[in-house]
């Protein structure tokens, strides 16, 4: 064997040495991605029915929330309607019924005045209690 055969045999067994050592990180990257996949594959099966449940929640949420609008706009309803109500008895027994309580008011002032009179002592020169004259 010539030194020029021995060369080339060295060089040849460096090569198989660096394709197998590169070989073995490309291997472990193959499983890699092939357990990847099979992640992927398996997320994307159980997904189904979470997306289906997802789905019917949300249609579940969209009915209470039809419900709630329709209860919405009959309590705007009610309010506006008692609103109206209220109006409209203040309007026609609002003024009446001040001017009632006004003549009671003023007839029970003038029983008390009158009862205070009759409880006095009667005289010519009697002179009643109470600031600046008559009350």
């Amino acid at each position: 064997m010539t030194p020029t055969q021995i060369a080339a045999l060295i060089a040849a067994g460096a090569f198989v040495l660096l394709v197998v050592l590169l070989a073995i990180p490309l291997i472990k990257l193959g499983r890699t991605l092939d357990e990847a996949t099979i992640a992927i594959r398996k997320a994307h099966e159980n997904s189904d029915p979470l997306f289906t449940g997802a789905n019917s929640t949300i249609t579940h949420v969209n009915t209470q929330l039809e419900r709630v609008d329709g209860i919405t706009a009959n309590a705007k309803t009610i309010s506006g309607n008692v609103s109206a109500l209220s109006s409209l008895f203040t309007a026609t027994l609002g003024g009446p019924l001040v001017k009632t309580a006004a003549f009671s008011y003023g007839v029970s002032k003038a029983l008390r005045a009158r009862r205070k009179r009759k409880q006095e002592p009667t005289g010519r020169h009697f002179r009643r209690k109470g600031k600046g004259g008559r009350k």
